[in-house]
């Protein structure tokens, strides 16, 4: 198993830029498939971004790619999350995920087996 923990999270105007980072536990952080949602008051939680293994592939929800960039470094067991550009509709709470199997639903929440406690990153407008 893996804990995961974000940081990184913030207030920051529009236009700005934020990177949040999910240390996660253990020595086998490569075997895991890793992701990032989000979920705002009131509304479900919404796939951000994945990324494999290796880190060699990624996928984006539509509403930011092109403006963040998901990566990962194995050796430090870490995954981050580069937002470019924010807008106030990026504000939530942002959660790293991740698994262990390989899924064709990468952007399921209920796919992944293992969650972070969540950073809260505010965009003011």
């Amino acid at each position: 198993q893996v804990q995961l923990v974000e940081s990184g999270g913030g207030l920051v105007q529009a236009g700005g830029s934020l990177r949040l980072s999910c240390a996660a536990s253990g020595r086998t952080f490569s075997s895991y498939r890793m992701a990032w949602f989000r979920q705002a008051p009131g509304k479900e939680r919404e796939f951000v971004a994945h990324i494999s293994r290796g880190g060699l592939t990624t996928y984006y929800a539509d509403s930011v790619k092109g403006r963040f960039t998901i990566s990962r470094d194995n050796p430090k067991n870490t995954v981050y999350l580069q937002m470019n550009s924010l807008k106030p509709e990026d504000t939530a709470a942002y959660y790293c995920a991740a698994r262990s199997g390989a899924s064709n639903y990468y952007s399921s929440p209920r796919m992944y087996n293992y969650w972070g406690q969540g950073t809260q990153v505010t965009v003011s407008s």
